[in-house]
């Protein structure tokens, strides 16, 4: 009896998820027929509409049909904010520099990194 009980849960519990997940797949995931129809197909035959949900109906990311960095143009449109970040780093390390010459020196000129530069070179 508790065999029978124990299947019957599980059975309901699989049932739940199949439905639940048939229906919250966005709809080009769906193979063989439509999306209403595998719904209905769940919702009337429990078990065996749960399995060949999983084994035929419901179909797989596939990553192939993702362009590459290069040719996707979002990415293609945040390299322009790359050269916004890099003046925006120049300032911080320029605020950076300066900050550390008032703490060493309060009557000393700030320094940046434009001095360093010459310094090198």
């Amino acid at each position: 009896m508790r065999l029978v009980l124990i299947v019957a849960v599980l059975a309901v519990v699989f049932w739940i998820y199949s439905v639940i997940d048939g229906a919250v797949q966005p709809a080009d995931r769906h193979r063989g027929v439509s999306k209403p129809v595998w719904i209905l197909i769940l919702l009337l035959l429990p078990v065996i509409g749960g399995v060949l949900w999983f084994t035929i109906g419901r179909s797989r990311l596939r990553s192939a049909g993702r362009p590459a960095p290069d040719d996707d143009p979002a990415f293609l449109g945040s390299l322009a904010d790359l050269s916004d970040q890099d003046e925006r780093i120049r300032r911080l390390e320029e605020e950076l520099a300066r900050l550390d010459a008032e703490d060493a020196d309060p009557d000393l000129p700030p320094r940046t990194t434009d001095d360093d530069e010459k310094r090198k070179g």
